[in-house]
């Protein structure tokens, strides 16, 4: 079992690197998509992954059940999530609790036997945000992130394309 937190900017090169981390394990790669296609320059952006990708993987939609799905997928391959950023989004937009929900995820990464790859983005390095939902949201990403690393095998840092390994 592995599991691979990859993080950093937007638009820094964290999806193409997870794909490639995942794509090397043995077996049929599966990809947990979490963003929904809520407007046309979403579905445009969904395209372009899919087509990156091509037709080596399995897609399965995960706005919310991440925790379910590896348990389901479990012993079938490698599995990629992208992105833990827009579920924390789709969690809060749900009135779901953040903090339970985090921790079921992290409980489950530590039982799986297949590899696990996971995308966040590193939303922490900028300015403080000008409004309280903004600055909640950052604030449980930031612990979302804090969790899932620990139970991490490794975590990369992506910028400018270029992965530098933390853990």
């Amino acid at each position: 079992m592995t599991i691979i937190l990859i993080t950093g900017g937007a638009r820094s090169g964290k999806s193409v690197r997870a794909e490639a981390r995942a794509g090397a394990f043995a077996g049929q790669p599966i990809y947990l998509a979490t963003a929904e296609a809520l407007d046309a320059e979403m579905s445009e952006r969904i395209a372009q992954h899919r087509a990156r990708r091509g037709p080596d993987w399995i897609a399965r939609d995960v706005p919310l059940e991440l925790a379910q799905a590896l348990i389901e997928t479990d012993g079938r391959g490698a599995r990629l999530i992208d992105c833990l950023t827009l579920w924390l989004s789709n969690l809060m937009h749900a009135e779901r609790d953040v903090t339970q929900e985090t921790s079921r995820l992290a409980q489950t990464l530590a039982g799986q036997r297949s590899p696990v790859v996971l995308v966040t983005n590193e939303v922490g390095l900028g300015i403080v945000p000008d409004n309280a939902l903004a600055r909640r949201f950052r604030d449980a990403a930031g612990l979302m992130n804090q969790t899932i690393a620990g139970v991490a095998d490794e975590v990369e840092f992506v910028v400018a394309g270029l992965p530098m390994r933390l853990k």
